[in-house]
């Protein structure tokens, strides 16, 4: 029994521990964006389905003999894969939505060893099973989840902040390697015992409505899981720790509904599902409106575990004979990954707006009525059935209210894009056209005609990126690069005789600029959008010969952290004159980028300073934080330079270097 358990404690182990591990691999390779780890989950969970259906069809359809043989053939097979380094041939700009570019780089890094670690808690226990007959494994179940999640809680606690990422990627290849010969001896004892017991008792087979309710119980918690997920990395940033939060209370919650049975309490747990479901109503106005972000964090996570506890706890009673374990495990894998397509891949075509949580929500209250119905009283069905239709109903209210004040609201796989028009309240005020990207303002334009070559919200009079491209444009034309296209609101900045290049990764962003407000058409510079992640199409193309070059890229409230390495700063420094200034838009309301900024400057020889800009001048203006950057030492010394908010940028000695290889947004939370 021993075995077993350390060969299905380690798998589990090694299976969570990849998933932010390669997923931060590849997240700078795609813009840095919350949508990359949807991806990522959706592979995860679409090769999940695979290792069941292949533990499903071994037990089901291959000889016991034969089935010891055909697992160590895989094991060795996936060696050769080794170690899990994405190749460079992946790292190319893409357009458009590069969810499938996702799947393919993942599956072809990873996909092996995934779908054999998959695999490894329900074949070992059917094995089991056979080898001691009339157990009960189950157990097992939660064994393996409880891997799963101290593999998610030392990933960014421990292994994140310790080692850097090629590091982690030997070791946990290292940690494979050693769990392949294991599960090998483990596979070749089996098969002595697998013959003697291959008869089991017999047991009725699960009927079709009870496999459907597996199913949906399944793919209502994994809807939920990426919905808060989403939500919690939109406005913070999307990084290892709150990838894995969301994920270790779902695993939790299946560590606890089969570990024993008593756990899940009907009479609970339905009253909490209740007052859960008000909480992630709440939560997601918090979402809204840019409320305060711990109480946030704590609504959605919170209310989210009450939630997997009901969807788990009523898989858990409905558990079949251990005769159909890997049918079970495999019909639970798929309501996984049915989650996991209806987020990732159906939500960001279909829905205009971020709707997988409202759904998901009505979805929990459905299930758990259904779940519930034939042992519930009478009065109790037309309470749960009546509480059901009217939440659904309040949701879809609150959906309409928040979606009427937009001009228009659109969605591809780097968010929500919308826009509004704010008229004026008072007298003397200037009624505004505003982008909203999430729930973020990403650029306003004036209403009145001619407004486009008007500079507002973060770029006014004051704010840094302001004051450097007039200090190098008082001697004449100039050359600028923005990272961000956002609104356009930057090419207000620019004159007639400038150069002014965007790097742009988001075609909607583009297609709303241009159409929705007047900033790219009406700037007389001479201009060019280059599409794609703009580090990466910064590192493709030949020398720019930049006066200033603005990192303004952000999603939501999050600029990537791919944007802010060192080898990041490496490629900005090609593309600037010897004279040239890079300005780092740094605003941010929940961490504090200023000492990343130092780090990257310091690693340069670089002088640096920090603008903060008030927005007191018109009411059009927002306060800004922009952090100046130059190979110059002398150029801050400008008359420009010298009003307003300015001080010398400054780093933290805990703080360190941020790196392609290494960072840590846990220890800049404000």
């Amino acid at each position: 029994m021993l075995g077993y358990a350390a060969t299905i404690f380690l798998s589990a182990f090694l299976l969570f521990q990849v998933q932010p591990l390669i997923a931060k691999f590849i997240l700078p390779w795609f813009g840095g964006s919350a949508a990359v780890w949807s991806a990522a989950l959706l592979f995860f969970q679409l090769v999940l389905l695979a290792g069941y259906f292949y533990a499903h069809a071994l037990i089901r359809w291959v000889s016991a003999a034969r089935q010891a043989w055909v697992h160590v053939a895989l094991l060795a097979a996936s060696l050769a894969t080794l170690p899990i380094v994405p190749g460079a041939r992946w790292k190319a700009p893409v357009n458009g939505d590069p969810t499938l570019r996702i799947l393919v780089l993942l599956g072809a890094t990873v996909g092996l060893p995934y779908i054999l670690l998959s695999s490894t808690s329900p074949l070992l226990q059917a094995w089991f099973v056979r080898e001691h007959k009339g157990a009960i494994p189950y157990r097992f179940f939660a064994l393996s989840n409880f891997g799963s999640l101290l593999a998610l809680v030392s990933y960014p606690l421990l292994v994140e902040p310790a080692l850097r990422l090629g590091t982690q990627a030997i070791a946990w290849s290292a940690g494979y390697a050693v769990f392949a010969v294991t599960c090998a001896m483990v596979a070749w004892r089996a098969r002595g015992f697998a013959e003697s017991h291959a008869v089991l008792d017999s047991a009725p087979a699960p009927g079709i409505a009870n496999m459907l309710l597996w199913v949906a119980l399944a793919a209502c918690a994994s809807t939920m899981l990426l919905a808060v997920t989403s939500h919690l990395t939109q406005n913070i940033a999307p990084v290892p720790l709150l990838w894995v939060a969301p994920l270790g209370l779902y695993l939790l919650s299946f560590i606890l509904c089969f570990e024993r049975d008593g756990i899940y309490n009907r009479y609970v747990f339905a009253p909490l599902l209740a007052v859960s479901l008000g909480l992630l109503a709440w939560g997601d106005k918090l979402y809204e409106d840019n409320g305060n972000v711990k109480r946030m964090i704590a609504a959605l996570c919170g209310a989210f575990f009450v939630c997997a506890m009901v969807c788990h706890g009523e898989l858990a009673r409905r558990r079949p004979h251990p005769r159909y374990l890997t049918q079970f495990y495999l019909m639970i894998s798929t309501g996984g990954a049915a989650g996991g397509l209806f987020v990732a891949l159906v939500a960001p075509h279909v829905f205009r707006d971020y709707m997988e949580l409202p759904v998901a929500m009505v979805g929990c209250a459905a299930l758990a009525t259904w779940a519930m119905w034939s042992a519930a009283p009478k009065w109790a069905r037309v309470a749960l059935a009546t509480a059901t239709v009217a939440f659904a109903g309040y949701l879809a209210r609150v959906e309409v209210e928040k979606n009427r004040g937009y001009l228009l609201s659109a969605r591809n796989f780097y968010g929500v894009l919308r826009v509004r028009d704010d008229l004026p309240t008072h007298e003397g005020e200037s009624g505004v056209r505003v982008l909203v990207h999430g729930t973020i303002n990403h650029g306003t334009e004036l209403l009145a005609p001619g407004s486009g070559r008007i500079a507002t919200s973060y770029f006014g009079t004051g704010s840094g990126i302001a004051k450097a491209i007039r200090a190098e444009g008082d001697a004449g034309p100039i050359r600028i690069g923005v990272l961000g296209l956002g609104a356009g609101v930057t090419a207000s900045l620019a004159r007639a005789g400038d150069v002014i290049h965007y790097y742009e990764i988001n075609p909607l962003v583009v297609e709303i600029a241009n159409r929705e407000f007047d900033f790219y058409r009406s700037c007389p510079a001479e201009k060019n959008v280059y599409m794609g992640d703009g580090r990466l199409v910064l590192e493709q193309l030949p020398d720019e010969s930049l006066d200033v070059l603005a990192v303004d890229a952000f999603s939501s409230d999050v600029i990537p952290v791919h944007l802010l390495t060192a080898e990041a700063f490496a490629t900005y420094r090609r593309h600037l004159k010897p004279r040239g200034i890079l300005a780092v838009h740094i605003s941010n309301r929940y961490l504090n980028l200023e000492p990343v900024v130092a780090q990257g400057a310091s690693r340069m020889g670089w002088t640096g300073m920090v603008v903060s800009d008030d927005a007191t001048e018109q009411d059009f203006y927002q306060p800004s934080t922009w952090a100046l950057l130059s190979a110059s030492a002398g150029i801050f010394d400008q008359p420009r330079f010298q009003d307003g908010f300015v001080d010398p940028i400054r780093g933290n000695p805990k703080v360190r270097a941020w790196t392609d290889d290494y960072s840590n947004v846990v220890a800049i939370l404000k």
